[in-house]
């Protein structure tokens, strides 16, 4: 154990090293990244990734971004292609092979059944005269010159460039294919991400209480009214529709007046012209309005009906900030 390593020195030593040489990629980007990215966009097959190693890791997470931004990718592992797996490849695909070195026995072996098979092949690899880049039609330069490794042995800023290569495919690509939010919903169903692109006002009102009082009713049926329905406020009615909320912050700012509170009605507390949405809006929007405004409320009218009241809290209890 080295007690006199400086821990911290060492740690900016190596993010400077990677970014450093993630900046200089973009030296390396040429007609041949333009000529990959109208390829694959034109294609009827898939893109298929394939490398060895950490290589192969950095593969799967491009599979992964290409699938979620529109592309449909598949990883290949190297040494599995020739024991089986090469049947994955159609003539309609594209390979992305993945290499630090470009001549990795892997890759190598694996080279000559991909040009039967007449697949375009496209290299990403940090050597230009590698085996691997030489027998590609296109190359992706991913070259480093240092790994963050101090021995300059561990794949660290190497492997880094090849993600990032990988990302800005899959960037390109999505914009090409002018991908958007509801496109990107599609493939995210699951999770926090899923419900901040498809969960709805209306899915959270029907675990809500229903908050309303008329015009007339008195300061204390309003304090009840607010107590038993759970949601820090009410809708102030007339007609059916919402002309005005009250919320406890409202009832708290009105306690501090010398009033007679019983001679108090709706319309003398509530804030009149509340803002509105429809319950088909996305939560996540309701939730961007609520921080626009600086409130915790808001009220759901549909086809000038009230429908009820939504709170920050019902938000962000399903995960979405």
């Amino acid at each position: 154990m080295n007690s006199k390593l400086d821990i911290i020195k060492a740690a900016k030593s190596s993010i400077n090293n990677q970014g450093q040489s993630i900046l200089k990629l973009s030296d390396f980007v040429n007609e041949d990244f333009k000529e990959t990215v109208e390829l694959i966009n034109g294609i009827k097959g898939r893109v298929i990734i394939s490398g060895i190693g950490k290589s192969a890791l950095i593969g799967t997470k491009i599979v992964a971004t290409l699938n979620s931004t529109g592309t449909p990718a598949i990883f290949m592992h190297a040494s599995e292609a020739v024991h089986g797996d090469l049947g994955i490849v159609q003539k309609n695909d594209v390979v992305i092979l993945i290499s630090k070195s470009g001549n990795t026995p892997e890759i190598k072996n694996l080279i000559p059944f991909l040009k039967k098979i007449r697949v375009v092949i496209v290299a990403i690899s940090g050597n230009k005269n590698s085996y691997l880049v030489k027998n590609s039609k296109y190359f992706l330069n991913s070259f480093i010159e240092k790994e963050a490794c101090p021995n300059n042995l561990a794949p660290t800023t190497s492997t880094t460039a090849q993600l990032v290569i990988g990302d800005a495919l899959s960037i390109c690509l999505s914009q090409i294919k002018g991908f958007k939010e509801k496109d990107f919903g599609k493939f995210h169903p699951g999770g926090s991400l899923g419900k901040k692109l498809h969960l709805k006002v209306k899915d959270l009102l029907n675990k809500n209480l229903k908050p309303q009082v008329d015009t007339n009713q008195n300061f204390y049926e309003i304090v009840d009214e607010i107590s038993k329905k759970m949601l820090g406020a009410t809708a102030v009615l007339k007609n059916n529709l919402a002309v005005g909320i009250i919320t406890d912050g409202d009832l708290r700012r009105f306690f501090s007046k010398n009033i007679d509170y019983n001679t108090i009605k709706a319309h003398d507390i509530m804030s009149s012209s509340p803002i509105k949405i429809s319950s088909e809006i996305l939560a996540s929007n309701a939730l961007k309005l609520m921080n626009e405004n600086k409130i915790t409320q808001l009220i759901v009218e549909d086809n000038n009906t009230y429908t009820g009241i939504i709170h920050l809290h019902n938000i962000l209890n399903e995960g979405i900030s």
